[in-house]
């Protein structure tokens, strides 16, 4: 019985493939929308703690300014200088201090040219970042009290002005300072951002005040923390230490501010999942919508092949039988529309990955949660139409025209 109302629900199908493939293309449509905002919202989310992780833990990134919403008011911070870097690496509590003074200037090598983020600091800056080279070498300490004219480039800068060529005793021209190519920095994709970390320029930091930039100001100091000393311990100190140099009095805020890496991934992390969870609520509306268009064809059919059903209950059938003729038509479209809505969603799910350049990390739960809702939404929505079926007259039926 069970294999004939099977054969019956495949033949109504194929009878109507137009009306079929319309329907099925509503749970297509929701179920890939829900598996490609969950993977790639999974993705930046590995994304932004592979960012975070590479820094390593107790890491600290102090910028000038308090950090606030709106727009800013009053006069702005001042900005740090070489000799804050300097007092922050005598403290005990310090592995690593790096300084960094950074702007996008164009960039030429040969016949090639492009522009970049050129970022004045130190060789402690590949220690902090845990950023080892490809090629080459780091700063030497004579090249950074100097101003040496020596810089590292990112793998795509590289790729962009020397190719596949080694560019190692190249020079390259940024803006109208000529540096020698000593290194290669490695590989490192996309940040927290989507930004590429490697289309960059390392040079060091008194090279940029005295050739680039014509100043002493530094943007932002990264600090490194010794493994055995707290988070919290190590921000403390260096606000201590930050509010004595920049004189300001007790009961005033500061004029800076000291970020955990820690932090800064609990908060991109819980932003990333908020969004996601929405987008993919917004997404799992089009398979509400797939299901309501599921019900709405199905009772169409219902109407359309009443006499059918009213001659198929006059010969013997059951109710039950039509029953299930009418359920399994609904779920086999529905289950249909998944299977689709399931490549079709890791499809646009990976293309985005490559896209924004994040990992493309599909996860075997999502799929069997948006499978297994697919198959519940044939069930749910199927039920009303099959069971109308079912409880016809067959007299009333027969006599439908």
């Amino acid at each position: 019985m069970l294999w004939e109302a099977v054969r019956l629900a495949f033949t109504a199908i194929i009878r109507n493939k137009l009306r079929s493939f319309l329907t099925v293309l509503g749970v297509v449509i929701g179920v890939a929308a829900v598996i490609a905002m969950l993977t790639v919202g999974e993705g930046s989310s590995a994304q932004v703690k592979a960012s975070v992780e590479r820094l390593g833990t107790n890491v600290l990134v102090l910028r000038p300014g308090r950090v606030r919403m709106g727009p800013p008011s009053g006069e702005p911070a001042p900005r740090f200088t070489l000799k804050d870097a300097a007092a922050l690496s005598e403290l005990s509590i310090v592995a690593h201090v790096a300084p960094q003074a950074a702007a996008t200037y164009p960039l030429v090598a040969g016949n090639a040219n492009t522009s970049a983020q050129v970022s004045g600091t130190t060789a402690d800056y590949l220690m902090v970042q845990n950023w080892p080279l490809a090629l080459g070498r780091a700063f030497e300490p004579g090249e950074e009290a100097s101003g040496a004219a020596v810089c590292l480039l990112g793998q795509t800068v590289r790729d962009k002005l020397f190719g596949s060529a080694d560019p190692l005793g190249e020079t390259l021209r940024v803006r109208g300072l000529a540096c020698e190519v000593i290194g290669v920095l490695s590989a490192r994709g996309a940040g927290s951002f989507g930004q590429d970390q490697d289309e960059v320029v390392l040079i060091p930091v008194k090279t940029m005040h005295r050739r680039l930039q014509g100043d002493t100001d530094v943007g932002s100091i990264t600090v490194a923390l010794l493994k055995s000393v707290a988070s919290a311990d190590g921000i403390r100190t260096v606000q201590v230490l930050m509010r004595e140099r920049r004189e300001i009095d007790i009961g005033e805020a500061d004029d800076f501010s000291v970020t955990d890496m820690k932090d800064f991934n609990t908060l991109l992390t819980g932003v990333n999942s908020v969004m996601t969870g929405l987008l993919s609520a917004v997404a799992a509306v089009s398979l509400l919508v797939g299901g309501i268009g599921i019900m709405n064809i199905m009772l169409v059919s219902v109407t359309e092949r009443t006499r059918e059903i009213g001659i198929r209950l006059a010969v013997g059938a059951s109710g039950g039988q039509v029953l299930m003729q009418f359920l399994i038509e609904a779920v086999v479209l529905s289950v249909l529309g998944g299977v689709l809505g399931i490549a079709v969603g890791l499809a646009l799910a990976w293309g985005g990955s490559v896209y924004l350049a994040i990992p493309f990390t599909p996860s075997a739960l999502v799929i069997a949660l948006a499978f297994g809702f697919s198959a519940v939404v044939g069930v749910v929505f199927g039920f009303f139409p099959a069971r109308r079926a079912a409880r016809m007259d067959p007299i009333e039926a027969l006599r439908h025209q």
